[in-house]
């Protein structure tokens, strides 16, 4: 057996059970990675140098298909469910072995990384890839050792992602054949018959929230950090269509990461190396640190090309509206090294509401803050169609619910304790409707939302007069620099008031609802900051 490229001393895939592959690539560089791809022919170059592949069958995560292994260490802690999916230990172990049969045939690719720029918490990661591109996504996106540090590099966990290795339900437990299972106590990630990349990610984002919160007292949080001049830290949290990328790319502020933080005792740190991007709809104009990030070394995903050139045309959504780019922080020209900074003075909790209800800016008590946090809300417009005005509610516990092997509750706790001992102040900001749902009203400006962010980062929203909104009890201000006053209140800006609160009851009553599956978890105090759905306004 060939093994080729930067190794740990006295180490070998022998180890690891792949004593028979026909070559070991270790550590390549982005520039070999990239060649191996287009000498193969799964990628191809763009103009701008960044690599073009396609994922395959997949071009998304298949939540439906993650599992978590049930043994001894997990089976009281893991919040079992339709997130959290059982898999047979003894099962778990014969798969295993299937996979590496079937990466024994092959040449494959090893990267040694690691997770959390806060040293005190880093857990290295050692990642077998069937495709050298898959290989780069992980260069990309975790944090890189050095050439010292890979010298005597020592896995913790790790990762077989074979791609072409397609599951037997049958014989292997699974739904069908594509699988990504979490084993906690053997610390082994297998992922197969899937060529999406994020699997990838989103695997050790899920070993995060659950060794951190659980063993580290330490919040794992899906959302984006920044640094104000002053070192004053900022986080956002916030789901597809939010604003959180647009909201937290500031110019006047760096970016500690775009995704996956931990907040510890004295820091909130990335987890990642990398930044994974989407790009439908791209424009220099618009996201210009995305855009300029897309260059050599660069991993773009299911994106199409003008006819005959090498361009992309990132309206041409024909293979998938998730077209994606990975690429390394340092590609963002703001970016902080190492990404991490002090504890946060503000939260953003970023909403798009189709149902105009909540205002542009409301801040919370810590109560209404671990509330708004499990229950993780947005709304997406049901589609563009004339006559179709009716918005598709989207509630996603701690705005990641997909990757949470814990209850939710214990996510809020920590965040609860956390708001009270630093004093730290949220906001809830609605990106979406004014003066009326979707189709009456308008969406607010995006010039006004960073105007009410700004002013909550400068603390110009610290002295000003608030409101309170009926139904969900939220604080306004009542003024706001650079913001029309007659939008800040929900239901002044409203021209049928009596719609407005058929609305507002319609939206509380849904989070009441949808909160349900929280009570047995929940505190007392959180859940008394519900919306009252028999307010009369």
């Amino acid at each position: 057996m060939n093994e080729i490229g930067i190794k740990p001393k006295n180490q070998s895939v022998s180890n690891l059970g792949l004593g028979n592959v026909a070559a070991a690539f270790w550590n390549l560089t982005p520039a070999e990675l990239v060649e191996e791809s287009i000498i193969s022919g799964d990628g191809q170059l763009t103009e701008t140098g960044a690599l073009a592949i396609e994922t395959g069958e997949f071009t998304g995560r298949s939540p439906k298909d993650k599992f978590v292994v049930y043994d001894e260490n997990t089976k009281d802690s893991v919040w079992w469910g339709d997130v959290n999916n059982r898999f047979e230990k003894e099962k778990f172990d014969i798969l295993h072995q299937r996979m590496l049969a079937y990466l024994g045939q092959k040449e494959i690719y090893v990267r040694d990384a690691y997770a959390c720029a806060d040293q005190r918490y880093r857990i290295n990661i050692r990642v077998i890839n069937e495709f050298p591109w898959s290989n780069l996504f992980a260069y990309n996106l975790f944090l890189r050792p050095t050439q010292q540090e890979l010298e005597a590099f020592q896995h913790e966990w790790l990762i077989l992602n074979a791609p072409g290795f397609k599951a037997d339900p049958a014989i292997d437990g699974t739904r069908q054949h594509n699988f990504a299972i979490i084993n906690f106590t053997k610390k082994i990630i297998l992922i197969g018959g899937t060529g999406y990349t994020g699997e990838i990610k989103k695997s050790i984002f899920t070993v995060l929230n659950y060794i951190l919160p659980h063993e580290k007292n330490v919040l794992s949080m899906h959302c984006s950090a920044n640094i104000g001049k002053n070192n004053d830290t900022a986080i956002f949290f916030g789901l597809s269509g939010t604003g959180k990328t647009t909201l937290s790319a500031d110019p006047n502020r760096r970016l500690i990461g775009d995704d996956e933080h931990g907040w510890s005792e004295n820091t909130v740190f990335n987890f990642e190396g990398g930044c994974y991007a989407k790009c439908v709809n791209l424009t220099k104009e618009k996201e210009p640190q995305i855009f300029n990030a897309i260059k050599f070394g660069s991993l773009l995903e299911n994106i199409c090309c003008y006819p005959d050139t090498s361009t992309v045309d990132y309206d041409n959504i024909s293979k998938t509206e998730n077209t994606r780019v990975s690429y390394p922080a340092q590609y963002i020209e703001n970016a902080v090294e190492p990404a991490l900074g002090d504890i946060p003075k503000n939260i953003f909790f970023l909403t798009c509401d189709a149902f105009g209800v909540l205002p542009p800016i409301s801040k919370l008590t810590p109560a209404q803050a671990m509330y708004h946090f499990i229950s993780g809300y947005t709304a997406k417009v049901a589609g563009t169609e004339m006559g179709i005005t009716e918005p598709t509610l989207t509630f996603s516990a701690c705005f990641g619910k997909a990757f949470l092997p814990l209850h939710p509750a214990k996510y809020a706790a920590l965040l609860g304790e956390k708001l009270k001992q630093h004093k730290v102040n949220v906001w809830l900001v609605n990106t979406g409707w004014v003066g009326g749902k979707y189709g009456v009203g308008s969406r607010i400006k995006l010039s006004y939302t960073r105007a009410l962010i700004t002013s909550a980062l400068n603390g110009e929203l610290e002295n000003v007069e608030y409101g309170n909104t009926p139904y969900f009890k939220l604080n306004f201000p009542k003024t706001c620099p650079g913001v029309p006053a007659e939008i800040l209140e929900p239901k002044n800006s409203w021209k049928d008031k009596n719609e407005f609160d058929k609305t507002a009851e319609i939206l509380a009553g849904n989070f009441v609802k949808n909160f349900e599956q929280y009570i047995s978890g929940a505190s007392e105090e959180i859940i008394a900051a519900a919306p009252k759905v028999s307010v009369t306004a």
